[in-house]
């Protein structure tokens, strides 16, 4: 049975990038939660002033125009701080995370159907190992790529060119060699 390497490669790589996406967010990012404060607490001052008729809330006086100025830069760079924070966490969930967990999945429907191909083994051994180097070249790269790995970035190229060339060629395949139904009376 050629397609069940890509059903036990599918689960076994789902897991494995479902678990590693948050770990590496977890771990390889900065915290958060001292950017949140920041933001909180210099946005918050901002709204308070707007609820006050931008008096000083301790004297009760108006602003200066400066005074606002300096209030309003400090509430952009709180929260220009975190949208920089938050930057390489998205891209790791946008990144290596979703395409993992995707081209896992493609793997274990990629395997199901394999099983129903009445194909020459061949063509169904090419289809298999292009859906497999094709994950592994492509979320595997972007993964290897968040370790700053050198050649992951040269490599990762090929991956989405083999996951498109094995989709294509399921295709094929299915539309010339699926089983039919059997009907049972």
């Amino acid at each position: 049975m050629i397609g069940k390497k890509n059903i036990v490669f599918g689960f076994i790589y789902l897991v494995f990038t479902a678990a590693l996406g948050p770990y590496m967010i977890e771990t390889m990012f900065p915290d958060v939660s001292g950017a949140m404060q920041t933001k909180q607490k210099d946005v918050g001052f901002l709204q308070q002033l707007a609820g006050s008729d931008y008096e000083n809330p301790e004297t009760m006086e108006p602003l200066t125009a400066e005074q606002l100025a300096q209030a309003n830069t400090r509430g952009i760079l709180a929260l220009s701080m975190l949208e920089n924070v938050r930057a390489p966490i998205n891209d790791m969930k946008g990144g290596p995370h979703a395409h993992g967990n995707l081209e896992a999945v493609l793997n274990i429907i990629a395997g199901l159907t394999l099983c129903f191909l009445a194909a020459p083994i061949l063509v169904k051994q090419l289809i298999s190992w292009l859906f497999i180097l094709g994950a592994l070249l492509h979320s595997g790269m972007l993964y290897l790529r968040a370790f700053d790995i050198a050649f992951a970035g040269k490599l990762l190229y090929f991956g989405p060119w083999l996951v498109l060339l094995a989709l294509l060629l399921m295709g094929i395949a299915a539309a010339i060699w699926l089983r039919p139904e059997t009907v049972r009376d």
